[in-house]
């Protein structure tokens, strides 16, 4: 048992790790972004496809951003680049699902929201109509 302990509390710190502000927000980073693969395999496995939640971009996003302020604290080039410029992508996902969910139509027979070029309600069978939205001046 006091092996155990000595591999917990390596050297007085906890796992051998000195810990201090930085280094609990790098490590958090690498826990937020690798929880993003387990809630997208969580999600795939619930719907029996592949699929890729709105949480999976959120998580993505907030890793790397931890990821990368723990990068600029250590003045580390390497880790700074492979960190600089992945949030593109996460961000622009969010973007494209933002506007496929404003895109939904609502039915004014049932109140179900339809895709995005619904001619008919999945739900009742009414046809959709597409409200145009004019620019206020």
């Amino acid at each position: 048992m006091q092996s155990l302990t000595d591999l917990i509390w390596y050297h007085g710190h906890f796992l051998g790790i000195e810990w201090h502000f930085w280094k609990v927000i790098g490590w958090l980073g690498n826990a937020v972004f690798t929880s993003r693969f387990i809630v997208q395999w969580y999600a795939t496995e619930k719907k029996g496809q592949v699929v890729v939640p709105l949480s999976f971009w959120w998580l993505s996003l907030g890793g790397s951003w931890l990821l990368l302020s723990y990068a600029f604290f250590r003045h580390d080039s390497v880790f700074i680049y492979a960190n600089l410029f992945n949030w593109i992508p996460y961000i622009r996902n969010l973007i494209i699902h933002r506007r496929h969910v404003d895109a939904h139509l609502d039915c004014e027979s049932c109140g179900k929201s339809c895709p995005p070029r619904s001619n008919f309600c999945a739900n009742c069978g009414t046809q959709l109509t597409v409200k145009v939205q004019t620019a206020v001046k």
